[in-house]
């Protein structure tokens, strides 16, 4: 009897090993597939006068510098918005969570902007913003990119926070530091790979985003600075030259999605790099 039980669970075993990596290998095949595609395809657009020069009409020479300089600049305006408040929300509920309605409506309203569809949001600043300055501009981008970073970052720097020992805490109280001071040199601290690893993901999350900037941002052809007008950025460029029929713009748009895949995957890495050295410190 106790051999036939073992060997039913030796096959139930073996069934759901073979399957699970059958269904990994299966998610695998289509990843590596497009991977191929993309490097192939985008390879062949990379070069000196992608990073030199601006998106050109139909038939003529010309680059995405006007496209990665803008997607850079709301990126960096985006994070910076939205890290802050990310933080200190996210210390907030990890610290002051347990007390009155406010920690759990912010959680509540926190994981809703989590699962919001991004195009949600850029209709939400357009009608915000875009609406009454009466024009595109950077800045409307960066402020669309800023209420995705925010839950990311929230959610973050809440759960590394609540992993950081009450020992430790309690020692610095025991010691006569203020509250404030426990949770900057002592909690954050303890924590900051972990949260440094929530900003990046969030980086990862918004580099790629085209939705937000359709209704916000738009696009520029030209080479332009000014947060203030519409900007240029790779997700909308790439979205217009894919969708036409012109083959010098088809490689550029494989180029630009190259540089995106290529700048996401790298904060990826950074951020498993940056979380694997918490867990070791632990």
């Amino acid at each position: 009897m106790n051999n036939a039980i073992y060997r039913r669970r030796r096959m139930v075993n073996a069934f759901s090993m073979g399957a699970s990596m059958m269904t990994m290998a299966f998610g695998l095949f289509w990843l590596a597939w497009i991977l191929w595609t993309l490097f192939e395809m985008g390879l062949s657009g990379i070069s000196l006068d992608v990073f030199t020069k601006i998106t050109p009409p139909p038939g003529s020479e010309g680059g995405l510098a006007n496209a990665i300089y803008g997607s850079v600049l709301m990126t960096f305006f985006g994070t910076l918005i939205g890290t802050p408040i990310g933080i200190l929300a996210g210390v907030y509920l990890a610290e002051f969570g347990s007390r009155g309605w406010l920690a759990p409506a912010t959680r509540f309203i926190n994981d809703i902007l989590l699962s919001a569809p991004s195009i949600v949001i850029g209709l939400f600043i357009y009608e915000v913003y875009v609406v009454t300055v009466g024009h595109f501009s950077g800045w409307a981008g960066s402020f669309a990119l800023s209420l995705l970073v925010i839950p990311v970052v929230v959610r973050t720097t809440e759960n590394m926070l609540r992993l950081v020992p009450n020992s430790l805490r309690e020692a610095a109280i025991a010691l006569g530091a203020p509250q404030w001071k426990v949770i900057l040199f002592v909690t954050l601290r303890s924590a900051k790979a972990g949260v440094l690893t929530g900003i990046l993901l969030a980086v990862a999350r918004i580099s790629g985003e085209t939705a937000p900037l359709l209704f916000t941002a738009l696009n520029n052809q030209f080479m332009s600075l000014n947060m203030n007008q519409p900007m240029a950025n790779l997700p909308i460029v790439i979205f217009q030259f894919a969708m036409s029929p012109y083959e010098d713009w088809h490689r550029l748009a494989w180029a630009g999605s190259l540089l995106i895949t290529l700048s996401v995957l790298t904060l990826n890495i950074l951020a498993r790099w940056f979380g694997g050295r918490k867990n070791q410190s632990h």
